[in-house]
């Protein structure tokens, strides 16, 4: 079932929504100022789940809080990259150690499960950074 929210380049589903409720992701900061029009909250009636009452002593900047946003997405975004990036080195290790090891009938089938593993690895690696940046 899709959530009553579309923006000229986004279509957000019911699970996405559920994601934000729960606390599993936020909302793309790219979203949320169309998302608070649309359903005619401010944002820190959003980002907090509850109405804003007259004499609430919380005070919120939203540029500072958007900006926030946007920064905790680009660490992600750098931590996924970074994941990426390790196991391709892993990979490369794995390559390495693959290399010296052989001889015996065991120490062939090491090596060949070791090289398996630095490619499967170096995959991974490459996967993972493309999801990242394709994604951000």
């Amino acid at each position: 079932m899709l959530w009553p929210f579309y923006n000229s380049h986004t279509l957000v589903l019911r699970k996405t929504i559920s994601k934000w409720e729960n606390g599993k992701c936020m909302p793309d900061y790219s979203v949320i100022e169309a998302l608070c029009q649309a359903l005619s909250i401010t944002l820190p009636e959003l980002m907090d789940g509850e109405d804003a009452a007259e004499d609430s002593v919380r005070v919120y900047d939203d540029t500072q809080m958007l900006d926030l946003l946007r920064r905790t997405q680009e660490l992600e975004k750098q931590k996924g990259v970074l994941y990426g990036l390790i196991l391709i080195v892993l990979g490369i290790a794995c390559s390495a150690l693959s290399a010296t090891t052989g001889g015996s009938e065991v120490q062939d089938f090491v090596s060949g499960l070791l090289m398996g593993l630095s490619i499967v690895e170096m995959l991974a690696g490459i996967a993972v950074i493309g999801k990242k940046l394709l994604r951000g």
